[in-house]
């Protein structure tokens, strides 16, 4: 191999140990791209080497920093994250858990499939990972242990659930990855509307059959309420105004009356009339908000810069192409060769995060995917759900962080643990199925879109 290959080896087995220290992403995306970049100017001015990456080369970092900035994709982002916290200070979840929880109070383990369609409901509606694993953790799980609900179950629940919001439309992570690859937006949205709702019903599928299985671990509350036309009226009072603001963004989406970008306008405005009109739009609220709104935004733009320069001097220093070549030399079909890099993802979900994966790995390997003859869409729906197992595959799974931060003291790490397994198989199970049935992803662009 040339300098230039063992360069971009050695910058990116950096970053993967670098990550360990606890040192802000940003820096050490942002670090390495500078320190690397002086490498290999050094190499080519100094020892007549060739990298690729020279002082003409070092300049378009500052070129592709202001396309970030001047995306109008982009735009879009800080308007979500606004629509999902001011969601979650709204307090409709809370109210929906309260009447739902006495619709399914006499179906064994109809509480935490009360509390899987609150979580699919906010995933729709919020987009947000910490704040909807901590929300379902404060208002479902305590009802959930009180009625002697199987820990392992209960958390399991919780996390697996909360994750959906980085997959259902209205997704950030969709937003990042559809700049990314220079795709549109309302493509991936309608491409992972149907993998989303499906992962979705299979971790309800499985709390039935396990409950059903194990009727210890979701018992049925003695003193659960009869099932009147007053409780299913006041449950879908209760999903009126979040289902009629989800419709409102992703319908004006999907029907071409608003790009992603206005219709993210509207849905942060939505969410503020809500929060309105049930009296808890105070100053501090709105403080709190958009305060929250700003960290977010500021926390992933940050890491956007970082991983935009990283990106680009590892490309100068050939490791897209280094890549490319490992990929297409395997010794497998090009079905095997995509199954390697969803496996590879997997892991990589042990140690990283999903942005420096989004933002790092997944433009060096859609290029390759792109020229075997796959479906860019199908295949960044299919990374996305194999990358909706990070936050719950330890040491790095943020949704057990979220849990644990508040869950009671008896809820322990190991419990946790326990409780993700089996939904872990669950979302490897609706990987193998969006895999195979590829209409699950393709058929509604190509109706919206008539392509």
């Amino acid at each position: 191999m040339e300098l230039r290959e063992w360069l971009a080896i050695a910058m990116f087995l950096s970053f993967i140990a670098l990550i360990f220290t606890g040192f802000p992403i940003a820096w050490v995306l942002g670090g390495l791209a500078v320190l690397f970049t002086a490498l290999g100017i050094i190499a080519e001015r100094d020892l007549g080497i060739f990298t690729g990456v020279d002082w003409n080369y070092a300049s378009l970092i500052v070129d592709r920093t202001w396309d970030v900035m001047h995306n109008w994709v982009l735009v879009a982002l800080p308007m979500f994250i606004f629509m999902g916290i001011m969601l979650d200070r709204s307090r409709i979840a809370s109210d929906l858990m309260l009447n739902a929880s006495r619709l399914f109070g006499r179906v064994r383990g109809g509480l935490a499939v009360t509390v899987a369609l609150i979580g699919i409901l906010l995933a729709a509606s919020t987009g947000i990972i910490g704040a909807s694993v901590v929300l379902l953790s404060l208002l479902g799980l305590p009802i959930m242990l009180d009625r002697g609900y199987q820990t392992e179950l209960a958390v399991g629940t919780i996390c697996s659930v909360g994750t959906l919001g980085i997959l259902i439309p209205p997704s950030i992570m969709l937003v990042l990855m559809a700049e990314r690859l220079a795709l549109p937006v309302g493509d991936l949205f309608l491409g992972a509307f149907f993998p989303g709702v499906l992962l979705g019903g299979l971790y309800v599928v499985y709390i039935l059959a396990y409950s059903y299985w194990r009727p210890a671990a979701a018992p049925i509350p003695e003193d659960a309420p009869p099932v009147t036309t007053r409780v299913v009226l006041d449950v879908l009072w209760s999903v009126l105004p979040a289902a009629g603001l989800i419709l409102t963004v992703l319908g004006s989406i999907f029907f071409g009356v608003a790009t992603p970008t206005e219709a993210a306008g509207v849905g942060a405005f939505g969410a503020t009339l809500l929060a309105w009109s049930k009296g808890r739009l105070q100053g501090s609220v709105l403080a709190d908000v958009t305060r929250e709104t700003t960290r977010t935004t500021g926390f992933i733009f940050a890491i956007f810069l970082g991983a935009t320069a990283f990106s680009l001097v590892l490309r100068g220093l050939g490791g897209d192409h280094l890549i490319e070549r490992a990929l297409i030399g395997l010794p497998f079909s090009r079905e095997g060769i995509l199954v390697t890099i969803l496996a590879v993802t997997f892991l990589l979900g042990f140690f990283l995060d999903w942005i420096e994966i989004t933002l790092i790995v997944l433009p060096l390997v859609a290029p390759v995917v792109e020229a075997l003859g796959f479906d860019l869409v199908w295949f960044t729906v299919l990374f996305a759900v194999c990358l909706q197992t990070s936050f719950l595959t330890p040491p790095v799974g943020f949704a057990l962080f979220y849990l644990k931060g508040v869950a009671p003291p008896e809820v322990t790490v190991n419990a946790i643990y326990r409780g993700v397994a089996p939904f872990i198989g669950v979302q490897l199970l609706g990987l193998l199925i969006i895999f195979f049935w590829t209409d699950l992803v393709t058929w509604l662009p190509s109706v919206a879109y008539g392509d």
